[in-house]
């Protein structure tokens, strides 16, 4: 593999402890060209090899803040892997504009757009001047404006849309700042993870992807980013996903 990954020295990887996040880290410390991994979640991490763990709240500035002065600059990837799909009390999405409420809405933007906003907000600066540092948030299709055929899914869809547009924003700012650096969103396909479980009826066997494989697919993706590609959404094939 070439370009990116060739010079990729120090990551961090948020939400290291889910399904994807996991995988992410484990494929990125078992690489030659990898020198350290900073994994991020909520509970204390188990050690593995050229890992250093650490611990967050992605609705706690502060414990984000922390974080990342303890992995300090400069980073060439950073993955944001968090997000959420169903209320903490197990419900939704919403089928329906009836079904929507304050609280649920509320929950849904401050874990999968406000959260991932605030980790921006701290590692943007650390990105690597010069290579192609690369910030990247797990996004989902269904966020997509453009490609919206079904509705539903409220509260998930417009906070991913709103994921979406940050980074769109972000990417923007980073251009004038670091023009070498990337910013982009990415769609892993349809997950075997707790988050998807539930969700998982009808989904064809070949459409339904272990952790590992989406994973795979995604640093794939992101090995072959260019200055070019940033501010958009890319699924785990490489296509890009309409805003």
């Amino acid at each position: 593999m070439n370009g990116f990954m060739e010079n990729l020295l120090r990551c961090a990887v948020f939400g290291a402890s889910g399904g994807i996040g996991a995988a992410i880290a484990r494929q990125l410390a078992a690489r030659d060209d990898v020198a350290q991994v900073h994994a991020l979640a909520r509970r204390p991490l188990p050690p593995a090899p050229k890992t250093i763990a650490h611990t967050f709240d992605l609705t706690d500035e502060a414990s984000i803040a922390a974080a990342c002065t303890g992995i300090a600059a400069p980073l060439d990837l950073v993955f944001v892997a968090t997000g959420r799909l169903v209320r903490g009390d197990g419900t939704g999405p919403e089928k329906s504009w009836r079904t929507i409420d304050t609280a649920g809405m509320a929950e849904m933007f401050a874990i999968n757009a406000t959260g991932p906003a605030l980790i921006a907000k701290h590692t943007l600066p650390l990105l690597r001047k010069g290579g192609r540092p690369v910030f990247a948030a797990l996004s989902a299709r269904v966020g997509s404006i453009g490609d919206n055929r079904m509705g539903g899914w409220h509260s998930y869809r417009a906070s991913k849309a709103a994921l979406n547009m940050l980074v769109r924003n972000f990417a923007i700012e980073l251009g004038r700042t670091n023009p070498a650096a990337v910013a982009v969103t990415l769609h892993p396909g349809t997950v075997d993870t707790d988050l998807s479980r539930p969700f998982q009826r009808g989904v064809p066997a070949e459409k339904l992807f272990p952790a590992d494989r989406s994973a795979r697919h995604l640093l794939d993706v992101i090995g072959r980013l260019t200055p070019a590609d940033s501010g958009k959404l890319f699924a785990w094939d490489g296509a890009q996903v309409p805003f």
